[in-house]
């Protein structure tokens, strides 16, 4: 019976176990899952407990009086629930209804202090507004009075040609005028625009003018060769005159000097070579070569007086270097032209050579003269052919030398003769140019040579009556087994070792000059341009 009731009672506790979700608990009995077999075998697990039964059923029962009390109260207060619900909604509209009337208050309260605000500033902001407009006018009429002054004062500077004091104020005067470029509808502004361009136009032209007169034209006075000099002459007169009036008048990195200069030596080069095209037969290998003295001293002054930072076309290079020279036989080019060659072993194997000069003008006039070096070429093959029949005269009037025991065969002097000028031709046309020309004068070198060695050595060597034919230098140096030995007098011996040590003389003498000649070859002309040739 007391465990029919003990299950009861738990069935009981179990049913309450359905507001679990709403009072969350940690008793067994509000478990989703409750057993009441388990429950009990855990609250009696042995028959011996079941002598405390009477207590823990009366707890259990104090626990469901407990649970009904607070039920009835729970249940009891919700019955006040609603009533007190519709009180507390009322009371909240009023409130909120408070507050709606405070906020539009506040908000009236603002737009009446916003609107005192701006019944203030009012006044500030056009004493603001009037004083920015008052600035920009005080500065704008500042300006209009420096331009108007400015302007005043430059055409009457330009009328006194003072060009050093304009160059600063015109500046000044178009920097004010950007000023007024918003105003330019205003016609006393647009006259004031109008005459500063009319100033400047007026100063380009005055200041054309001004170089005009200070430059006059020569005419053709200069313009042929022999008068070259006058052309270089006057540009030094120029030259000194405008450093002396208008030299302060540009920068000092302008180089107006120098601009000057290179551009009276373009428009010499181009006249010079139309002259020379139309008269080429007037010119003269003197006349030429007094021309081309004349440019190139010219040009070496430009190089003492500039730097040749303007070179900067295409014609003429700024650091352009001549090539070396063509000299085989002197050590150095300030020897006397009239010297004998002496050519020897240790001296001549690597002769040396002129420094180069470091001229950034070289060329510039000159380069018009070398077309035209063909009349120094055929000079020079006629004043050779006349030395080598001169040689030919001389050694049929004196006769060969005269023997000497102690020297033994003597080189021949007309061949010492032959090679000095050779070398003052080599040097003069090193000079001119290191192209073609220098080419040409080689092949006539060559022509001379053989010339020289048919009419003066073979052509007087002594006659045999064993060979018809005569002798030659070739049939001396061979020796034919079985074949008869010459007989030759003291004196045709000695002249036959004079011959043959002038032929060693020039073979060596030629070699030694082949080399030096194979490099200008293709080197750098008088006028700048370089020419791949073969020697």
């Amino acid at each position: 019976i007391a465990l029919g009731k003990t299950s009861l009672i738990l069935v009981k506790l179990a049913e309450l176990t359905q507001l679990t979700p709403v009072f969350p608990s940690q008793d067994p009995l509000d478990r989703a899952d409750f057993n009441a077999v388990e429950y009990i075998n855990t609250l009696f697990p042995t028959e011996q407990s079941l002598a405390n039964i009477d207590e823990v059923v009366n707890k259990i029962r104090l626990k469901i009086r407990r649970l009904d009390d607070n039920i009835r109260t729970v249940v009891r207060g919700q019955t006040n629930v609603g009533q007190d619900g519709r009180q507390a909604l009322e009371e909240a509209q009023k409130a909120i209804q408070q507050l709606f009337g405070k906020i539009k208050d506040i908000k009236d309260k603002a737009e009446k202090s916003e609107q005192m605000v701006k019944e203030i500033t009012r006044d500030i902001k056009q004493l603001d507004h009037a004083k920015r407009h008052l600035t920009t006018s005080i500065t704008t009429l500042n300006h209009l009075h420096m331009l108007a002054g400015g302007v005043d004062s430059l055409e009457a500077m330009t009328r006194r040609r003072q060009y050093g004091e304009v160059a600063n104020l015109l500046q000044g005067v178009v920097n004010v005028l950007e000023h007024f470029s918003k105003y330019m509808g205003i016609p006393q502004i647009r006259q004031l625009s109008e005459r500063v361009k009319a100033a400047q136009n007026e100063l380009g032209q005055q200041i054309l003018a001004d170089f005009e007169e200070a430059f006059p034209s020569q005419g053709t006075k200069v313009a042929w060769l022999d008068k070259i000099d006058r052309r270089y002459a006057w540009i030094k007169r120029q030259l000194v005159d405008y450093e002396e009036k208008y030299g302060r008048m540009f920068p000092q990195e302008w180089c107006m000097t120098e601009r000057i200069a290179v551009e009276f030596c373009h428009v010499t080069r181009t006249e010079l070579a139309k002259i020379m095209r139309t008269r080429a037969k007037e010119i003269e290998v003197k006349l030429l070569l007094f021309a081309i003295q004349r440019t190139t001293n010219f040009e070496g002054l430009l190089a003492k007086r500039f730097s040749g930072c303007t070179l900067t076309d295409g014609t003429v290079k700024k650091t352009e270097v001549p090539p070396p020279s063509t000299n085989p036989f002197l050590e150095d080019e300030t020897g006397t032209e009239t010297d004998e060659i002496v050519i020897e072993k240790s001296d001549t194997d690597r002769p040396k050579k002129p420094k180069v000069p470091d001229n950034p003008f070289h060329g510039i006039v000159s380069k018009c003269f070398e077309p035209h070096l063909y009349v120094y070429i055929e000079s020079q093959d006629k004043n050779l052919g006349e030395l080598i029949d001169r040689f030919v005269a001389d050694f049929k009037a004196q006769g060969p030398p005269k023997p000497n025991v102690d020297e033994g065969g003597a080189v021949l002097p007309s061949c010492a003769d032959l090679f000095v000028y050779y070398k003052k031709c080599m040097v003069q046309c090193s000079q001119l140019s290191t192209g073609e020309p220098m080419i040409a004068l080689t092949t006539i070198f060559q022509k001379y040579l053989r010339e020289y060695a048919w009419k003066i050595l073979s052509g007087n060597l002594p006659k045999t009556t064993s060979s018809s034919g005569g002798l030659t230098i070739t049939s001396l140096l061979k020796e034919k087994e079985g074949s008869e030995v010459a007989k030759f007098t003291f004196e045709e011996l000695c002249l036959i070792c004079s011959i043959l040590s002038t032929a060693e003389y020039c073979l060596a003498t030629t070699q030694q000059v082949s080399f030096p000649l194979a490099a200008p070859s293709s080197g750098v002309g008088c006028c700048g341009e370089g020419k791949s040739q073969k020697n």
